[in-house]
This record gives C-alpha cells, sequence and structure tokens, in this order.
C-alpha cells in the first residue's frame, strides 16, 4: 500500500469514526428528549413515535458505522 492509500484509509477511518460520535451524541440527545417529553401529560404520542421512530434509525447507522470499524476475524 502506497502512502496515499494509506492516507485516503485513515482519512475515511476518520470519517466514519467521527459519524459514529456524532450518531451516538444524537442517539442519547433523543433519549433524553423522549424522556422529557414521555412525562407531559400533554403529550404528543405522533411527535414522540416519530422521535422514537428516528432513535431507531440512529441505533441501526450506529450498528452499521460500528461494524465497518472492527475488523472482519475471518480474513
Amino acid at each position: 500500500m502506497t502512502g496515499d492509500d494509506e492516507d485516503k484509509v485513515n482519512r475515511e477511518l476518520f470519517r466514519n469514526v467521527e459519524k459514529l460520535r456524532q450518531l451516538r451524541i444524537e442517539h442519547r440527545d433523543l433519549d433524553e428528549i423522549i424522556t422529557r417529553l414521555s412525562m407531559d401529560i400533554h403529550v404528543d404520542e405522533i411527535q414522540i413515535k416519530r422521535l422514537k421512530k428516528r432513535k431507531l434509525m440512529i441505533k441501526d447507522q450506529i450498528e452499521r458505522y460500528g461494524s465497518t470499524l472492527i475488523p472482519d476475524l475471518n480474513a
């Protein structure tokens, strides 16, 4: 692997790690928002459902990005 190839791999790895970090922060923030909204007696159930759906989509993205960062043990 040449130096340029290594640089590209390192940049891609950094982007994936940064994206994973951002997704985890957003997932945690959504969890806090959902918890706070759930305590309100005048809660908008549709809004909570949307937030939960978004949170689940983010969780799936976290798993995808996480799996790309873990080396293939069969390789």
